[in-house]
């Protein structure tokens, strides 16, 4: 059995005193709603024994002192932590929310690239994982909340190296365009950071492609799908967009409270059509822009004058940011102004609310609203959108929403809207106010089965079993030394078999890289070795390359074993001609062949090297950190470039590679071993490319002995490493002496 500790920068709840009483506040905000509705349920997983919820307290210790003795109106254990109010602020106002909140939301000009603030935010995720590492037993559950915390998985994971974590940003992950925009070290250690988790969790495959194309540009990870590897670990990225507690909204309008809230609204407002919405105060939650819009709705329908009344409730957020209340004061003038505008003396066109909601004034609100205008610049998700869905128990009402937020992905019968475009969401708000009811139905049908489907126990329990099968997967893949007992095994089972293939690459392998491709020319040791092993009728030996066709002739052209070139566009099986697997045309080269030399010119000691059906540019000969910079910048022309075409780019070991799509070493490698079903194979390689080798390899469950060996220490998907080149040769003529030794013993 084990525990779920649910790491988070608040808690779910404050303490407020009611003179010397003691009262529980729930606190805003959709994750913690979710994740308590959660705690709250009885459809946890069934080897989650036990919950406990970490985050910084917002009450003194003295108040908790007091509570912490009677806790039975709650069914989860806490552990509040205390921190420095000076630091809390760099860390919370600074950082998290002066830098990484608009930057992530696309509002880089807000940005404050204050040195202080990141230090502060340093020290309190080191205070999370200090505490942490004080509570935590070997099965323990961590997940990890936001972007608060972004550095605490991979403190965790230092001293911790077996530890099960997950991490889940709520708010959008941003390209990497943006990104970048941040400091070196910043940018770096945040992504570093969030390598230290096992699962990474985003509301849409948007935020995890951003995620995965920054990691890879800037931390070098090699990635597959969505998974990713980095020092030596597998790290899976994936979507999970969070959902609500449905049954708690759509069963909750029968309430007494509700329905007494819902009758004053319908006497307050009647014969009048309510557009509602609430958000909190954030430059993000584009209000400003909303209120143009009904302006612009305004006086584009004079009908709808003292027929209409927008409902907006906005919840007090971060009064402690001066740019917060300015917004506030900027937010009420335009208010003032639209109602001077607009109103009559029976008749006010916006009632404003600057308060926290109870919850039965929000599902009541919910229940009346003809319209909920939900329209924020950026959001990583938006659950007021799911929850007025979840609320339509008539299934009447018509949602409008911003495309830009993350819940579009899922409301597709949502009027989306562009919410800058001020025609385009006034033409939505009349086009909502004059649907019919069949047509509000039908889409409100649909929106509410999809939530219905996947609510907040089914996000909470998905995320949970992905984090467990990460961890077997990762366990499968550990990366293993080989020892003298392996090698023994290998010997045995090579020795005992009687149709061996050999899958082996060139540079990196047989010989070691060098300084210019041309000058890695195999020497009597390759060539003696390979003529020895090919010569036994037993083996079959193939050397798959990212080499031309031309120079694998040269070399290799007069022994029976089989050569594949250029990862697979060419291939010529043992004792036959050469076969051109891919026909295509080169125009494209041309294109390609310009950037490259651009980044030649632009990185000393880089270079061009074009093959058959492959252009590479090499950067083994530069300085370092600027060969590698340079790289991630030409992979990341070359993506935007090869999008939606045929062509695909390659990050291979010091060289960028481009070649057409459709062929790789994993696909000869099934092409070899078609039909031979060989009672042993090896494998082995050092680049990337040789992880499709390993991979299909692996998924091949027919073939009985198989050994993939990858070459150096970066991670892999081979089942063994192997440290350096130079112990490539030596390994393999081992085998040799093995089947030499068997044969002389039966003779």
């Amino acid at each position: 059995m084990s525990r779920l500790i649910i790491v988070s920068n608040r808690l779910p709840f404050s303490i407020d005193h009611d003179g010397d009483e003691i009262k529980l506040r729930q606190s805003s905000g959709g994750m913690v709603s979710a994740i308590k509705s959660y705690f709250e349920s009885d459809h946890s997983l069934e080897e989650i024994n036990e919950k406990l919820w970490v985050g910084v307290a917002d009450f003194p210790q003295d108040d908790w002192d007091r509570f912490g003795k009677d806790r039975s109106d709650i069914d989860f254990d806490i552990k509040p932590i205390f921190v420095d109010k000076q630091v809390y602020d760099g860390y919370y106002n600074g950082f998290s929310n002066s830098v990484l909140w608009p930057l992530f939301h696309y509002f880089p000009t807000l940005v404050q690239f204050t040195a202080s603030f990141y230090d502060d935010y340093v020290q309190i995720n080191k205070r999370f994982c200090k505490e942490l590492l004080s509570i935590l037993r070997p099965d323990d559950i961590i997940w990890v909340h936001d972007y608060q915390l972004m550095l605490l998985p991979q403190m965790i994971r230092h001293q911790k190296p077996n530890a099960i974590i997950g991490f889940f940003l709520h708010i959008p992950f941003p390209s990497y365009e943006i990104y970048r925009l941040l400091p070196k070290e910043w940018k770096k250690s945040l992504l570093q950071g969030l390598m230290g988790a096992d699962l990474i969790g985003f509301h849409t495959n948007d935020y995890v492609q951003h995620f995965i194309q920054s990691a890879r540009m800037i931390l070098g990870a090699d990635t597959y799908f969505h998974t990713l590897q980095y020092q030596g670990r597998f790290i899976q990225a994936d979507l999970f967009p969070i959902g609500i507690d449905y049954k708690k909204f759509n069963s909750s309008v029968n309430d007494p409270e509700v329905i007494g809230y819902r009758n004053e609204i319908q006497r307050n407002f009647e014969n009048k059509k309510i557009i509602f919405s609430v958000d909190r105060l954030d430059y993000t939650k584009g209000i400003m822009d909303r209120l143009n819009a009904f302006e612009f709705f305004l006086e584009q329908n004079i009908k709808w004058k003292e027929n209409v009344v927008f409902i907006l409730n906005v919840v007090p957020s971060r009064d402690e940011i001066q740019a917060y209340n300015d917004r506030k004061r900027q937010l009420e003038e335009k208010i003032g102004t639209l109602n001077g505008k607009f109103s009559t003396i029976s008749w006010q066109p916006i009632i404003y609310r600057y308060q926290h909601l109870l919850f039965h004034e929000l599902l009541a609100l919910y229940q009346e609203a003809d319209v909920a205008l939900i329209t924020p610049l950026r959001d990583g998700m938006n659950l007021v959108a799911k929850e007025f869905v979840a609320s339509s128990v008539s299934r009447t009402g018509v949602l409008i929403l911003s495309e830009l937020a993350g819940a579009a992905s899922e409301l597709n019968e949502a009027l989306l809207v562009n919410p800058t475009d001020v025609q385009d969401v006034a033409n939505s708000i009349e086009k909502a106010l004059n649907m019919p009811l069949q047509e509000q139905r039908n889409r409100m049908v649909l929106m509410q089965r999809r939530l219905q489907e996947y609510d907040v126990i089914k996000w909470v329990n998905d995320f949970l079993e992905q984090l467990k099968e990460t961890k077997k997967e990762q366990q499968k893949i550990t990366v293993k030394i080989l020892d003298e007992k392996t090698v023994g095994a290998i010997c045995r089972h090579y020795a005992g078999s009687k149709k061996r293939f050999f899958l082996i690459d060139y540079d990196g392998t047989l010989v070691p890289i060098t300084r210019l491709p041309s000058e890695a020319i195999p020497d009597e040791k390759v060539k003696e070795f390979l003529s020895s092993m090919s010569s036994d009728p037993d083996n079959h030996v193939a050397i798959v390359s990212g080499r031309d066709a031309g120079t694998m002739e040269k070399w290799f052209g007069y022994l029976p074993i089989t050569l594949v070139a250029e990862h697979g566009a060419s291939i010529k099986m043992r004792n036959e001609s050469w076969q051109q697997l891919v026909t295509v045309s080169e125009h494209w080269k041309d294109q390609v062949r310009r950037i490259m030399q651009l980044f030649v010119t632009r990185c000393a000691g880089s270079f061009i090297e074009e093959k058959t059906n492959t252009l590479a540019w090499h950067y083994r000969n530069t300085e370092v950190d600027l060969g590698f910079a340079r790289s991630r910048e030409l992979i990341n022309n070359l993506s935007q470039l090869t999008q939606n075409t045929p062509l695909q780019v390659i990050d291979g070991n010091k060289v960028v590679e481009i070649r057409m799509a459709g062929f790789d070493k994993g696909t000869i490698t099934l092409k070899i071993l078609n039909e031979a079903h060989p009672d042993f194979v090896l494998c082995i390689g050092d680049d990337t490319t040789d992880e499709d080798m390993f991979k299909v390899l692996e998924d091949s469950a027919y073939i009985v002995n198989t050994y993939t060996i990858k070459v150096g220490t970066r991670g892999t998907a081979a089942k063994y490493t192997l440290p350096t080149q130079q112990q490539v040769l030596p390994l393999l003529k081992k085998l040799q002496t093995c089947v030499n030794s068997k044969k002389n013993v039966n003779a």
